[in-house]
């Protein structure tokens, strides 16, 4: 099981740029991991730990937790033709109405300041517009519930450019 730690240099902060999710535009057995965000400005994963607090007869209180639902939101998320996460997404929700198929994408979230990834192979896409103002930009705001089995290992950029998610051993 590998340790993981922050890489950066101590007393500087993590540039955002270092935590980016990646949906996997490929197939389960060849990924291929796009990007997303692009145009995107302010994007955070948020955690539901579901907790709750109770006090028994002789007036201690317990707490519970259980394992978090994380879900992030992306938002204008403005279209573009070269943002193959879109595209995939984009013919899903607008074009097929595919609900069975954006319940069950499959996912990479990296934090490359820590050399860590964790994969998420049935996260839940749900496209929750589509336009925006007369003069603009077409915007899909997309809300993303990372679910399914989920695996940490570690991603690396290969020789190609292309992300490469290496499993825990």
């Amino acid at each position: 099981m590998a340790e993981y730690t922050f890489t950066t240099t101590a007393g500087q902060t993590v540039a955002r740029e270092l935590l980016l999710a990646y949906l996997n535009t490929g197939t389960s057995s060849a990924p291929v991991w796009s990007v997303i965000g692009k145009r995107v400005e302010d994007s955070s994963e948020e955690y539901d730990w579901s907790t709750e607090s109770k006090k028994d007869i002789l007036g201690d209180t317990y707490g519970t937790m259980k394992k978090p639902v994380i879900t992030q939101s992306f938002e204008p998320c403005e279209l573009d033709s070269g943002d193959a996460a879109q595209q995939k997404i984009w013919k899903l929700a607008v074009v097929d109405q595919d609900a069975m198929a954006l319940a069950a994408m499959d996912m990479l979230i990296v934090h490359t300041y820590a050399g860590f990834a964790e994969r998420y192979e049935s996260c839940m896409v749900e496209v929750t517009g589509l336009g925006g103002e007369g003069g603009g930009s077409v915007g899909m705001p997309i809300n993303v519930t990372y679910g399914g089995t989920r695996t940490k290992g570690t991603a690396t950029k290969g020789t190609s450019g292309a992300i490469e998610f290496t499993p825990e051993t």
